[in-house]
């Protein structure tokens, strides 16, 4: 589990760096405004999961949206909803189901 570091867009504009995602990375999301660009270069599509650790209503468990990013060339960009936060961690989870060739960049507006 890597623990991803937010860069963020200035007016000057940014060149993001990117970096190989794991299975599960997590990041700190204080704000409502990161969003994860995911490339995919293997040769397989990669669904990426947000965990969401909130609960329903009814106090069932939430349901973790997932994003697929195609294979070869795809690539995504993903909100981070600050409101899937972990209050007991402080962290919102993503997980990656295929990390051959895949990397990401977190960006903060």
């Amino acid at each position: 589990m890597a623990l991803l570091t937010a860069q963020t867009i200035t007016k000057a504009g940014l060149t993001p760096s990117y970096g190989a995602v794991t299975a599960s990375d997590t990041v700190t999301a204080d704000t409502d405004r990161l969003f994860l660009h995911v490339k995919n270069a293997g040769g397989s599509p990669d669904t990426v999961t947000l965990v969401d650790a909130g609960t329903t209503p009814g106090g069932s468990a939430a349901t973790n949206p997932t994003v697929s990013v195609p294979a070869t060339t795809g690539d995504r960009m993903i909100y981070i909803p600050h409101s899937f936060v972990n209050p007991a961690t402080g962290l919102v989870t993503i997980t990656h189901s295929f990390t051959t060739s895949v990397t990401c960049a977190l960006v903060r507006l």
